[in-house]
């Protein structure tokens, strides 16, 4: 299977550094047929990522996410209100399915709840315990890369 990973946020402000902590750990493993794209935010561009693989994974942290962290599939979704420089995974999605003659393959968030996103913050004893959680749980994942069993995961409420 061919996974691509994104992860998203800044690492300046806060706990949005979540997304692209865990993508440097995932950096430093050996991760057969998985590609990681890492970027402070989604753009029209990265629906090109997704051509030929098999499963997409987007990782970002969010307020107002259940904690410590949500999974969920997503599906193409048009972004009405998005630009060509910012836009939600599932408009990254719908690009895709525009541009391309395949569909765009199954595709899951993992958005990991963070309380503090200021410029120049550090991150959060809370959003490094989440981070802990969604590591474990991203590592489960990753042992057997599958959506059909993705779908079948539990999902922290």
């Amino acid at each position: 299977m061919a996974l691509v990973i994104f992860g998203i946020g800044n690492p300046s402000r806060g706990d949005d550094a979540l997304g692209p902590l865990l993508m440097a750990e995932l950096a430093g493993q050996t991760l057969p047929g998985v590609t990681l794209v890492d970027d402070f935010q989604l753009q029209v561009e990265h629906a090109l990522d997704l051509e030929g693989q098999d499963l997409a994974l987007f990782i970002d942290a969010g307020t107002g996410t259940p904690a410590p962290f949500c999974f969920r599939e997503i599906f193409p979704v048009t972004d009405r209100f998005g630009s060509s420089h910012a836009l939600a995974p599932e408009a990254v999605l719908a690009v895709h399915r525009d541009i391309s003659p395949t569909p765009p393959p199954p595709a899951f968030v993992l958005c990991i709840c963070g309380e503090t996103f200021e410029l120049g913050a550090p991150l959060s004893e809370t959003a490094r315990t989440h981070l802990a959680a969604a590591r474990r749980f991203l590592g489960q994942r990753l042992a057997h890369i599958d959506a059909g069993d993705w779908r079948a995961t539990f999902q922290p409420e």
